[in-house]
């Protein structure tokens, strides 16, 4: 092990705190990174002191203005005219907003593109007809990020006495910015991958705040979590000489864990590649209400009868499928292969085992391609179980498997010879996205080169195929998406997630397909002809929201294949030329 970074900060709020607890008479105001319960805390010890302090947040003001200052079940109606900045996109301060038009209950909500760049100005009215303006204060700097992009990004802010004030440096972007910049110094060489393990173990006292709106919730160690791990990754996709969001980088396994603990602080170290096997009780997967174990993936991948067959992770795990073939048209099932997206690995198991069951069926069943990843998401939801863990996405060596190319696939392995094997021309991939907001509050906010992904939209599905294949992937959306429109209740969670997202992100960009968003491109990538990918709103999930996740990417998965049985391939490939 190498440690390359170790650091405590001085909280924030006690800093503050011992800084005006003699000015008596003084009023302060402060935007900082920390919960509501820590800044009335504070507040309090200093109004004990003679001195009038409000500590507001400086992430997602407008949000938690409506959290702990308005009484919204008091309100008939409320008009948000919000930021616009010349450095972001127009819609970055209507996005900080969300989900407040998932809380303001029977009250009209509607909103206005402004011309200030750091304000949000408020008109409330109450249920008697009374109106009210406030000026919501977002405090943002623009600033040369990591990799030399300039950004707008929520920072600390500190005012006295009614003054304009100055940017204040909180302790969670010293922290932030200190670790990455000792990341950024150190010397890794020319080779990847440039480490196995690379932990940035943090802790920070914030505690999380859960909201009355779907599966949402306020975390500042979600967020950090999420701005160490793809900002560390953009730093060694520009040392690489790779693009920015290049899927192909192997740097090795970036693990971002961030507790709840007193103190602010970092340690960022090597470790050897983690090799530990999470165990747990079996569950009974129709029912299963978290994700399985893999020991359980593996003996109910055993019980489907057909050829085993394997490939080998970096770390030496098991990558395992079966191949159960028969008379009909072979399709190719897979899960897993972002280890953080959990029900698909289920609904892939489920669908195959329903499938086993017919007698013609012909499959190949690969439920869990990225092990190494799927070991580190059970690693961090110990600690954290409602947040996303993109950490827990890539593999060990740090990239997507899908783009991984050369003469060591690893995981990449069991889809070449799925493939192989079945002669299959579908391969329904099983995947999931974020339940709730995926931030990036120190880079910009909105996740970089992932920002159709920032806020859920139902589930949804992406239709890649090739050229010639365009009218037959528009008869199998529309069987699939018709199929899964019979679930009761599905429809309606689309619509309503939908709604949000159209409320605070604007247009999805997709087409709605039986209710349904799809998006449907040619792409010729994948050697299989026809990709149906599915997207469902997973991470993070638990309970009824997970059965009902796994039971939709079950249904597609059988869909899918009924589907396929009857549609023709293209006469230009099923006929030979004379």
């Amino acid at each position: 092990m190498t440690l390359i970074h170790e650091q405590q900060v001085d909280r924030t709020l006690d800093t503050l705190v011992a800084r005006f607890s003699g000015a008596t008479g003084t009023k302060i105001e402060a935007w900082v990174f920390d919960d509501e319960k820590s800044s009335r805390k504070a507040e309090a010890i200093l109004a004990a002191a003679g001195v009038e302090a409000r500590f507001r947040s400086a992430y997602k003001p407008l949000l938690h203005f409506f959290l702990e200052e308005v009484d919204l079940e008091n309100l008939s109606a409320l008009h948000v005219v919000y930021p616009v900045h010349r450095a972001c996109p127009k819609n970055r301060f209507l996005l900080e907003a969300y989900p407040l038009a998932g809380l303001v209950g029977a009250a009209r909500l509607t909103f206005e593109a402004g011309s200030e760049d750091a304000f949000y100005v408020v008109t409330l009215t109450a249920r008697d007809g009374s109106t009210e303006t406030r000026k919501v204060f977002a405090p943002n700097r623009l600033h040369t990020d990591f990799i030399g992009e300039t950004l707008l990004s929520p920072t600390g802010w500190l005012c006295l006495d009614g003054g304009a004030g100055e940017r204040l440096e909180t302790d969670y972007e010293l922290l932030f910015s200190s670790a990455v910049e000792a990341v950024a110094a150190h010397d890794w060489g020319v080779t990847e991958p440039y480490f196995d393990e690379l932990n940035i173990a943090v802790t920070l006292p914030a505690e999380d705040r859960r909201l009355a709106v779907g599966e949402e919730v306020v975390s500042l160690r979600e967020a950090l979590h999420e701005d160490f791990y793809f900002t560390l990754l953009e730093i060694f996709q520009k040392k690489s000489g790779r693009p920015i969001g290049d899927r192909g980088l192997q740097p090795g396994q970036i693990i971002p864990e961030i507790r709840h603990g007193e103190t602010v602080s970092a340690r960022i170290e090597t470790r050897p590649l983690w090799t530990s096997e999470a165990v747990a009780e079996p569950q009974r997967l129709a029912s299963a209400v978290s994700p399985v174990s893999v020991a359980q993936i593996r003996r109910e991948l055993a019980a489907i009868d057909g050829v085993a067959f394997e490939a080998r992770s970096r770390t030496g795990r098991a990558v395992e499928a079966r191949y159960h073939a028969g008379a009909d048209k072979p399709v190719v099932i897979s899960g897993g292969q972002h280890a953080n997206e959990t029900t698909g690995i289920v609904g892939a198991l489920r669908a195959a085992q329903a499938l086993s069951s017919r007698p013609n069926a012909h499959f190949v069943i690969s439920p869990l391609e990225n092990p190494d990843g799927y070991q580190v998401h059970w690693r961090l939801r110990t600690d954290n179980p409602l947040h996303m863990h993109h950490a827990a996405r890539y593999t060990a060596l740090g990239d997507d498997l899908e783009y991984r190319s050369g003469k060591e696939l690893f995981e990449k392995a069991i889809r070449l010879e799925a493939e192989r094997l079945s002669g299959a021309k579908l391969h329904v991939n099983l995947h999931g996205y974020p339940s709730h907001e995926w931030t990036r509050p120190l880079s910009g906010y909105v996740p970089r080169t992932f920002a159709m992904w920032t806020v859920p939209k139902g589930f949804f599905l992406i239709m890649r195929h090739h050229a010639e294949w365009t009218a037959q992937a528009e008869i199998l959306i529309d069987r699939v998406s018709r199929h899964l429109a019979a679930i009761p209740g599905l429809v309606a969670y689309n619509a309503a997630q939908v709604k949000l997202f159209e409320t605070h992100a604007g247009e999805t960009g997709f087409r709605i397909i039986n209710g349904f968003p799809c998006l449907i491109s040619i792409d010729d990538r994948h050697t299989v002809p026809l990709t149906l990918i599915t997207e469902y709103p997973d991470e993070t999930i638990y309970g009824p929201a997970f059965i009902q996740g796994h039971t939709a990417q079950m249904e597609t998965v059988l869909s899918a294949y009924d589907a396929i049985q009857t549609i023709e391939e293209p006469a230009s490939i099923s006929k030979p030329s004379a």
